[in-house]
């Protein structure tokens, strides 16, 4: 099973395309999506809708996790957040692929064990799960890439129910 996770942002979307087999993850590919700071809104959002369609294109994943927006201090930054996850989540529908969301919390219990587990613990757990020989980088990719293993943990207790 193929899957993508997302960590949403304006500035930098943190994604992963990792592939279970037998539950075993295996890192396919990730990186992140960047848009410049001094774009408009507008045209970042575009950037992003426009890099998720090619990287769903390209790698064809059968599901997709991504990380709910909970809080923000700044009221514009939850604002730009949601707009981007918008943009992300309009581009997985147009591709038909089933979505999967997870608050941090969540993620951090699926990695670690442990809902309050440190943004480091969380990123040196990703790394030994998924068999890498370092953390990627920026920590939106690491976030990404434990989204993922979240979904594949989620489908799988939905297949028990």
């Amino acid at each position: 099973m193929r899957i993508l996770g997302i960590d949403p942002g304006l500035a930098i979307t943190g994604w992963a395309i990792v592939d279970f087999e037998k539950g075993t993850p295996k890192a396919v590919d990730y990186g992140s999506i960047l848009t410049e700071k001094g774009k408009t809104v507008f045209e970042r959002l575009s950037e992003i809708y426009k890099d998720l369609n090619g990287i769903l294109d390209e790698f064809k994943p059968e599901y997709c996790g991504i990380e709910t927006l909970l809080f923000y201090n700044n009221a514009k930054t939850a604002i730009v957040v949601g707009e981007a996850r918008g943009v992300i989540l309009l581009a997985l529908q147009e591709h038909l692929i089933p979505i999967r969301e997870f608050t941090p919390l969540q993620v951090k219990s699926s990695i670690s064990g442990y809902g309050k587990a440190t943004k480091k613990q969380v990123q040196e757990n990703v790394k030994i799960i998924c068999n890498l020989d370092e953390i990627p980088k920026p920590d939106d990719v690491a976030d990404a890439l434990a989204v993922a293993i979240a979904c594949s943990d989620r489908l799988k207790m939905d297949e028990l129910v």
